[in-house]
């Protein structure tokens, strides 16, 4: 998913397209090269031992990840299921996150939602 959904400016990967780096079914054809941004990239699937294996990215259509510039807690959607983050199980994580104090933004390409304590959703300008 982390190379479908993200913009990768390194290496001028746009959010949207696979990356042409990615070669299936033998992964990464620059996996011993990747840039530092590909090499740091933890989800937060993978680092928070509480989410469970049905909010796999691939699974749910869903990246979970702190953005390290703004340290907002984000779902990353695929952008051709931009409403991957309403899943009722990513949905449900993502109220409680903000619920715990963070800012929560749900993204699919360009657009993106603010999600709220109370559940409520709205569109971020």
């Amino acid at each position: 998913m982390c190379c479908l959904a993200l913009d990768i400016e390194e290496i001028r990967k746009p959010p949207g397209p696979l990356c042409d780096k990615w070669c299936a079914p033998g992964g990464c054809s620059i996996y011993s090269t990747r840039p530092q941004v590909c090499r740091d990239f933890e989800c937060q699937w993978l680092m928070e031992r509480d989410i469970p294996v049905a909010l796999k990215p691939s699974r749910v259509g869903t990246i979970l990840m702190i953005d390290p510039d703004s340290d907002e807690y984000q779902a990353v959607c695929d952008p051709k299921k931009p409403n991957a983050w309403r899943h009722p199980l990513v949905f449900r994580l993502l109220v409680a996150k903000a619920k715990e104090g963070h800012v929560v933004v749900a993204k699919a390409g360009l657009l993106s939602w603010r999600v709220y304590a109370s559940g409520e959703t709205g569109p971020c300008t």
